[in-house]
């Protein structure tokens, strides 16, 4: 049925309308109309969506209110991955000092004074949000920086995420920012919760994160969320503006909110006013931050920076000194961990620190404990700083310190019972026991089922627990032979929850080799290390039949060989396995030929039941990895998208033209670096060519 002028004409004048009001209260701060105008302008165009729902478009301010509960949050590959910063911690002077003379060592001392970009960092949740035609298509968390969640329902709740860019738009733009929530109405959710008997929120940051991955949009909608702008990702027609500062501020003209306290400085001595200047103001602020960023602020050089270690090179988050409150020792007890070591922890009077009551504190290991000389009794310092786990600092005043109130390392494992050794030149106790440690077992279970490794999703604590406790799981290969039957069986699992884990567990089985290295819980091998180890082998049987002595050899031959390369300006040959160092390929190499650890891993991949690689492939050799260098503006994708599409595929890409050099690829505006890769003989290629050269790599 055709919609009448006149009812089209007033729902567009009642979207605009809102979508002002919204922004005039969540971004600007300064109401125009009351709550009671706004909702009657609300009504009147619900009213007419509902008559001619012709009229209901995704932009909508109704849209705003939630859908229907979804079943589960999809995964979402980011095009170009969100990467982590590097994160300073030193006095402000420092941190930016130690940063600007990173950068100059790498740009050359004539490029003083750097200028850079300095922005607040938001203690909240990163988000990325894709606009096409410039309307809100798709919401996604950062998860590992290379696939997150879809969160598009919840976060089209949020009032200051504009549904509808204004102006004229890119036809495709990716912005990243932070979802958090102001002091005040994070205060008011509290006692909204408590009055209610529910669940009471310990901090701001977690309340956001909680609510960005609610199943159900219309929870998510009766949290008071808000929403900044810092970066961009993917683009396509729009032209990137010259500075990161310029690129805020067309952001901002676009709708979307920016925070005012940003600035552009010189030097080190300019970031480390900054620093100062938003550290005084930090306490009046209404929402949270854990410090400040600095990014060179010219997208030209940013691009000459480059990476390294999935981090940009121009970019550093400079935090503020940890919080610190003192409090009393009311005891000190050991906590067995998932390799078992065994930790010290302070058991403490409840003190608020760091924006969360904390009631225990680690004291590291035993060495730590006695260098600080803390006694049950003791009134000590305790600090934390963002999500870091909470320490004692040291000791402020002595207790009585009676006999029996100094700590001792016990000599046997408060959980198995199993000796304890100390290992010779670390300063680590561990537990003997291993898996028969039910201590270590729990915390294997758990990192092996954690989002970031199978992505078990409902295998918490509670339920390792009684899995551990009632022996019916021994080691991850027997989480893949529970039944439905056995789950339900469990306290608190009714016939749903135990078939929603059942499934959830049956899911967990198809995933990426690089998450199933990670989730085996090899010592020193983290996320990072398990993508390096996954690219270089490709297989999980090549990587378990590896020679980790001679990989060392070949490893240390190639960096000799590159160190007379260099001197006679030949071109280095790629290192294998870079970043992971011989003690790191030693660990590995124990921990995969260990008998035990090699039947476990047999059984989690037996070919009938067990787990199956989606992205097993093979191993691209490092020497026809090649080199590539990105200059000029390029029409149909950005120059972050065709390094992206470069790196997907095991190439590098340089920011800085030499004799290793494969190809570079020209833009519109090229500059000096097509003309250096001519004079050097290094191939020059166009975007067409580029294209067809991607296509067969």
């Amino acid at each position: 049925m055709s919609v009448p002028k006149a009812a089209r004409s007033r729902a567009a004048a009642l979207r605009a309308e809102l979508e002002r009001h919204n922004r005039l209260y969540y971004v600007e701060d300064s109401p125009e109309i009351s709550d009671a105008e706004y909702d009657r302008l609300f009504r009147e165009l619900s009213e007419l969506e509902e008559r001619h729902p012709g009229l209901r478009t995704p932009d909508s301010p109704t849209q705003r209110v939630g859908g229907a509960p979804l079943a589960g949050l999809e995964p979402v590959r980011h095009e170009l991955p969100m990467l982590s910063i590097r994160t300073e911690t030193d006095t402000e002077d420092t941190g930016a000092a130690s940063f600007d003379a990173r950068l100059l060592r790498e740009l050359g001392a004539d490029a003083a004074p750097i200028e850079y970009a300095a922005e607040l960092k938001f203690d909240g949740v990163a988000i990325s949000l894709l606009y096409e035609d410039g309307v809100l298509a798709r919401a996604a968390t950062r998860g590992d920086g290379e696939v997150g969640e879809n969160v598009t329902q919840s976060v089209r709740t949020i009032r200051d995420v504009p549904l509808r860019l204004k102006g004229k738009a890119p036809a495709r733009l990716e912005v990243r920012g932070e979802i958090y929530m102001n002091h005040k109405d994070f205060e008011r959710l509290n006692q909204r919760q408590q009055a209610a008997g529910a669940k009471v929120f310990v901090n701001p940051r977690n309340a956001a994160a909680g609510a960005v991955r609610q199943l159900d949009p219309k929870l998510t909608a009766q949290r008071p969320l808000r929403f900044f702008v810092y970066g961009i990702g993917v683009s396509a027609g729009w032209k990137l503006p010259a500075t990161q500062s310029a690129v805020l501020d067309a952001l901002e003209k676009f709708g979307l909110p920016v925070n005012d306290e940003r600035a552009v400085v010189k030097g080190p001595q300019g970031l480390a006013e900054y620093h100062r200047r938003i550290g005084a103001l930090r306490e009046r602020l209404p929402f949270d931050i854990d410090g400040v960023v600095y990014k060179v602020n010219s997208i030209e050089l940013q691009s000459r920076l480059g990476f390294v270690a999935r981090e940009p090179r121009w970019a550093v988050a400079h935090k503020f000194a940890a919080q610190e409150e003192v409090t009393r020792v009311l005891g000190i007890d050991v906590q067995v961990g998932r390799t078992g070591t065994l930790t010290p922890v302070a058991r403490l009077q409840p003190v608020f620190v760091g924006g969360v009551t904390v009631t225990n504190a680690t004291l590291h290991n035993e060495d730590e404990l006695r260098r600080k000389d803390v006694w049950i009794g003791d009134s000590v310092v305790v600090r934390r700083a963002g999500d870091v786990i909470p320490e004692v600092v040291g000791v402020r005043e002595q207790g009585a310190r009676l006999p029996g109130e100094r700590f001792e390392m016990p000599l046997r494992c408060p959980v198995c019972d199993s000796p304890v050794v100390r290992v010779p030149g670390e300063a680590a106790t561990r537990c003997t026991g291993g898996l028969y440690c039910k201590a270590q077992r729990k915390q294997t279970l758990l990192h092996f089922a954690g989002r970031r490794a199978m992505d078990i999703e409902g295998l918490g604590e509670r339920l390792v627990d009684q899995l551990v406790e009632l022996d019916l799981v021994k080691n991850p290969a027997d989480l893949y032979r529970l039944d439905i039957a056995t789950l339900s069986g469990l306290e608190r699992m009714g016939e749903k929850s135990a078939q929603n884990l059942f499934d959830s567990i049956g899911k967990s089985k198809r995933t990426g080799l690089a998450r199933f290295v990670f989730a085996l819980g090899i010592p020193g091998v983290g996320e990072e290390v398990a993508k390096i180890l996954a690219r270089h082998f490709g297989s999980l049987g090549k990587l378990l039949d590896a020679d980790w002595a001679a990989l060392a050899a070949a490893k240390e031959a190639i960096r000799k060989d590159n160190a007379r390369r260099k001197k006679r300006d030949e071109r280095p040959l790629a290192v294998p396995l870079e970043g992971i160092g011989p003690e790191l390929m030693e660990s590995i190499g124990k921990f995969v030929h260990e008998p035990h650890n090699r039947a476990v891993i047999a059984r989690l991949t037996d070919r009938q039941d067990g787990v199956v690689f989606h992205n097993e492939k093979t191993v691209q050799r490092a020497a026809s990895a090649k080199t590539f260098v990105l200059t000029g503006t390029l029409t149909g994708m950005s120059r972050d998208e065709a390094r992206a599409a470069l790196e997907a595929k095991g190439h590098k890409v340089s920011g800085s033209v030499s004799k290793s050099t494969d190809f570079v690829v020209a833009g519109e505006d090229p500059g000096s670096k097509a003309e250096k890769a001519r004079d050097l003989g290094v191939p020059v290629i166009g975007e067409k060519e580029f294209l067809e050269l991607l296509q067969n790599l």
